[in-house]
């Protein structure tokens, strides 16, 4: 790709406008994958309750306790699948006839900040749709209907024992514009700015509420109410280079790699709601 030679240009780059990343919250990093590509989960059954049997055992069991049943323990495999890299080369005379504009670090952390960090998050996000143990059908979402679904998915929460603290609502701008629209949503606006860095932008109904992208998000995106402990997302290498003067170039070579995943636990995929709206055309 060409380089444009600066002449008159003032020092200054224009930027794209991103997103960091906002996924914190709505995953875990409850396992380790130190030295191993592949976690194994123990997922253990329960037994069933039974009437004791005082004057003696129940007919035809042993024991006055009731049948006796083994527990079954099956394991669920989490493999990570995405290992992703990138590397581009900055000439020296690039960086000095750019008003020293084109840099090694600026141009690194941009790529992170706009390619990187976007990638991981619409993958996270899919994953969690995906695999969300409630997914009712698509419905056109509008501002008289919006809290009704909502209280609904929330419902379902409370139906599946999910914990009550830490659940986030996920919403598009053209979802959220609904939500202020709507004369029966009262959305608490007061939230501190630690929260406000992870994208909080509202609490509703002792949820927080996070406003993503609708390009990070899938297509056909309502909303989807989620609890962090459902999705396991793993960074198990994050590593990224700037070599000076390498063999074979004068000037920076930068190199990144990362490899991640994301994962719906299947005993906790109950705990996301994902309500999808009708495709366009």
């Amino acid at each position: 790709m060409a380089i444009e030679l600066a002449t008159k240009f003032a020092p200054y780059t224009d930027e794209q406008f991103s997103t960091e990343s906002k996924k914190s919250l709505l995953t875990n990093q409850d396992f380790d994958w130190s030295g191993a590509h592949t976690v194994k989960i123990y997922k253990v059954n329960t037994s069933g309750m039974n009437d004791y049997g005082r004057k003696g055992p129940n007919e035809g069991n042993w024991s006055r306790y009731g049948a006796v049943k083994d527990l079954d323990a099956t394991t669920e495999e989490l493999t990570l699948k995405k290992d992703r890299s990138f590397t581009f080369t900055i000439d020296k005379l690039d960086t000095d006839e750019t008003a020293m504009q084109v840099q090694a670090a600026s141009a690194l952390a941009r790529q992170q900040r706009e390619v990187v960090i976007p990638e991981v998050d619409t993958y996270t996000y899919g994953v969690m749709c995906a695999g969300a143990g409630n997914k009712p059908a698509a419905i056109e979402l509008t501002e008289t209907n919006i809290y009704d679904e909502i209280i609904k998915a929330s419902t379902a929460l409370d139906d599946a024992e999910v914990p009550e603290t830490g659940r986030v609502l996920v919403v598009t701008p053209a979802g959220y514009q609904l939500m202020k629209k709507c004369k029966d949503i009262v959305m608490e606006t007061d939230i501190g700015n630690d929260l406000r860095l992870k994208g909080v932008i509202a609490n509703l109904d002792g949820m927080s509420v996070q406003k993503i992208p609708a390009n990070r998000l899938p297509a056909g995106f309502g909303f989807m109410i989620a609890h962090p402990c459902a999705t396991v997302a793993p960074t198990k290498l994050e590593e990224y280079k700037i070599h000076q003067d390498p063999p074979g170039i004068s000037g920076n070579l930068v190199e990144g790699r990362i490899c991640y995943d994301a994962f719906v636990l299947e005993n906790k995929a109950k705990a996301i709601y994902y309500q999808a709206v009708p495709a366009e055309g």
